[in-house]
């Protein structure tokens, strides 16, 4: 697929050099504008409906998490090209796809494309659409929840999502009710397993034969049968995609 993207880079040299690897070794790759600020920058990617953004860090009027910061709510992926490693956190912490040194390795690049490419491959297939899971809608378990005179059982089949509460879970079930466990998520995702239940956000757990609608966003969000709109934790986004076809 057609990546369109921007290039966010102070030194006229280092755009050129980028511009001809991705031209040479990403043709699905389309420059469809430069920046050599944040604020140029801002500006392009207001006025453009955008997949990729290859991002400096130091430039004038701020840096690369400034301009993010901006931006705010993002449809977008970002990889960050600069010559330190040091940011290297704070990129994850913004939720880079991929963080590339200078000089650029093309092998490298080459992978950071690729990655992007797959990961809006998937967002793009399954926008607007009923989602296939890959488990099969047959596979059925249960789950004790502890109550203080004994247990109760349900069926993971029935279970909507999962909520993070401190120490407590929340469990939302398809027939409109919800059960209180002193759990912890965590506690609750390893009992039910990875087969058809996705953690896409630190507070929530959702059921994915349940999930019947991606909208595209950083992270997104998930709509629900019953209509409930869940966000996507965007270090989650392509975990969630992986369990659909």
């Amino acid at each position: 697929m057609k990546l369109t993207s921007i290039i966010v880079e102070d030194e006229e040299t280092s755009r050129e050099i980028l511009k001809n690897y991705l031209s040479k070794y990403c043709p699905n790759v389309e420059v469809v504008g430069e920046a050599s600020n944040i604020n140029d920058g801002l500006e392009l990617i207001r006025n453009n409906t955008l997949d990729l953004v290859f991002l400096d860090v130091e430039m004038p009027y701020g840096n690369a998490f400034d301009l993010l910061d901006k931006v705010g709510d993002r449809q977008f992926e970002t990889i960050f090209v600069t010559a330190y490693n040091h940011y290297a956190i704070d990129a994850l912490n913004a939720h880079a796809s991929y963080y590339l040194m200078k000089p650029i390795a093309i092998d490298d690049l080459i992978k950071a494309v690729d990655y992007v490419t797959k990961i809006k491959t998937k967002e793009n297939a399954l926008q607007d659409q009923v989602l296939v899971p890959k488990a099969p809608k047959n596979i059925e378990g249960k789950i004790t929840l502890p109550q203080q005179d004994g247990f109760e059982i349900i069926n993971t089949k029935d279970i909507l999502y999962c909520k993070a509460d401190d120490n407590y879970t929340e469990i939302y079930l398809t027939n409109n009710k919800r059960k209180i466990v002193s759990k912890t998520l965590k506690y609750i995702e390893e009992a039910l397993g990875d087969i058809n239940f996705a953690r896409v956000h630190k507070s929530y757990l959702v059921n994915v034969n349940e999930i019947i609608k991606y909208v595209k966003g950083k992270g997104g969000s998930l709509i629900l049968t019953n209509g409930k709109e869940i966000i996507v934790s965007p270090s989650k986004k392509a975990q969630l995609l992986s369990y659909f076809k």
